[in-house]
């Protein structure tokens, strides 16, 4: 099941999609309503499976998610982990502006979770294309 969605999702529509509506969660958060919160849920859950599989993986965010596919079935220490994390802080900072109704500080954690995320799948699409160079050889060593 997981590499069906993980196919679908690497989508370009799914991605980016799904990455430009991470502000609506804070929305959703700001205003304190349950219902905005339920639609954005719904919405991110179905994201990653409404999308057809691309045809191919030369789309830069095909590659990111089907790397970050590989990537978390081996979990390596690596700095995508960090990029990851930092991200999560990023998420944690706009989640507790958002609920304090604090602009700018929400709008900056906003941007840098979303920018990092950018980061994230940069090197996620790296993952990828070295775990295709190294298919049928043993490169783990190199990823």
């Amino acid at each position: 099941m997981k590499r069906e969605v993980f196919a679908r999702h690497s989508s370009p529509w799914s991605a980016w999609t799904r990455w430009a509506s991470t502000p609506l969660v804070y929305v959703a958060v700001w205003n304190r309503s349950w219902r905005q919160a339920a639609v954005v849920a719904a919405w991110m859950g179905v994201n990653p499976i409404v999308f057809p599989v691309p045809r191919h993986d030369r789309a830069w965010c095909t590659r990111a998610v089907l790397g970050e596919e590989l990537w978390i079935t081996e979990r390596p220490r690596d700095k995508a982990m960090a990029v990851n994390a930092a991200a999560c802080v990023a998420g944690a900072i706009a989640l507790a502006a958002a609920r304090k109704r604090r602009p700018a500080p929400t709008a900056v954690a906003i941007a840098a979770q979303m920018a990092l995320t950018l980061g994230y799948w940069r090197l996620m699409a790296e993952y990828y294309e070295r775990s295709q160079r190294c298919a049928g050889s043993d490169c783990k060593a190199t990823r």
